[in-house]
């Protein structure tokens, strides 16, 4: 008699499934599960196929595409997932919109679904700090309070932004650390430094600025053009490399050509082999205007690249061999110039050394699948 595989199922709401720290987060965590016991679905609000539905298809996992909150209103919105939710089984609904993390997890109460998750990946929400921005933001708290029964962040800020101090002195928030597929982020390899140079035209003698991230306000892609046309200044051989996509894209490749300096900046759009094209930075740049925690620098950390990066991402992206530096987007450019130069000189250590510290450092992804299950009440 041949058993068939039930599984339990997640379902799991995101912006869209393409590549961002949250986004990359669940998909280590997916790669690695039991799918014979668990399985992920998602909501994506987008209507066009993003960078991992069909990886996602690939593993048994299903992608809804519905309409955003801000194009049908809150009422349609609740509607329209209430509908999801009933037609398929549950055992979680596992809200990732940050602030409107309150509409799913009441769509998933009013569906009578137990477990009702809202998890915090950013320590702002870029509405400003306006009076009417914070009744706005302090409403939407309230909605996600009072229909969350279950609370995660990916760092300690990043829960006390969303779900207030309170709740964290309570202990009531569950931090799950941004782990990383170490195997896919775990070599040092100089033939891709060379293969990536030749295919995007950049010089093997020169230097790589690398950014990889969503083009948004909160990233800041616009300092790192401001940089690169201050280290232009005094020499000619220094590029950058924006791997990505954005609502903000247009403005920065606009913002290149009117800094005179489009010719020194490479837009390679999303891309499956990141680990391959960061291998031929030679520095990793993130001055993020605000952040939840940043996995994108323990990724360029474990293939051994300098970083430096805004004080707004938390220190404890930091694991430990020497390669990432924390400095202000607020004061004069000189500092960062100062330690880019630096980086592009500094030695790197070994792999071994590397490992070692992501793994004792718990960001190594297979050893936090059992927190997730946990989550669920897989066993």
């Amino acid at each position: 008699m041949i058993m068939v595989s039930n599984p339990k199922r997640v379902l799991h709401v995101v912006s869209a499934m393409n590549r961002g720290g949250a986004e990359t987060l669940l998909m280590n965590v997916y790669r690695n599960i039991d799918r014979t016991k668990l399985q992920f679905d998602f909501i994506s609000h987008r209507r066009e196929a993003c960078h991992y539905d069909y990886e996602i298809e690939s593993l048994g996992g299903k992608v809804f595409q519905i309409a955003s909150l801000g194009k049908v209103g809150p009422i349609s919105y609740v509607r329209e997932l209430k509908r999801i939710i009933e037609k398929n089984e549950y055992v979680a609904v596992h809200a990732h919109t940050d602030y409107q993390c309150g509409f799913p997890v009441l769509a998933a109460k009013l569906s009578g679904v137990e477990k009702r998750i809202a998890h915090s990946h950013s320590n702002n929400w870029g509405l400003g700090n306006s009076l009417k921005s914070k009744i706005k933001l302090r409403a939407l708290q309230m909605l996600i309070k009072k229909n969350t029964n279950h609370y995660c962040a990916c760092s300690k800020e990043a829960g006390q932004f969303l779900f207030g101090g309170d709740e964290i002195e309570q202990k009531r928030i569950k931090v799950l650390k941004n782990g990383i597929d170490v195997t896919r982020f775990s070599s040092q390899n100089f033939e891709d430094y060379f293969s990536v140079r030749n295919e995007i035209e950049i010089p093997n003698d020169a230097k790589i600025l690398g950014h990889v991230g969503t083009f948004s306000e909160s990233k800041n892609q616009i300092f790192v053009l401001k940089i690169l046309k201050n280290l232009l200044e005094n020499r000619k051989d220094i590029y950058t490399v924006f791997v990505g996509e954005g609502p903000l894209k247009k403005k920065i490749e606009f913002e290149a050509k009117r800094l005179q300096i489009e010719d020194n900046v490479k837009f390679l759009g999303v891309r499956s082999d990141i680990s391959r094209l960061m291998n031929a930075f030679d520095v990793f740049l993130f001055p993020s205007i605000f952040e939840g925690f940043g996995i994108v620098t323990i990724e360029a950390q474990s293939l051994g690249i300098p970083c430096i990066v805004s004080d707004r991402v938390t220190t404890k992206t930091d694991v430990g061999v020497g390669l990432i530096k924390y400095l202000s987007i607020e004061k004069d450019n000189e500092e960062w110039l100062k330690e880019i130069n630096n980086a592009f000189t500094l030695k790197r250590p070994t792999q071994e050394i590397i490992t070692r510290n992501i793994s004792e450092l718990g960001f190594d992804i297979k050893d936090s699948i059992p927190e997730w299950l946990a989550l669920y009440d897989i066993r």
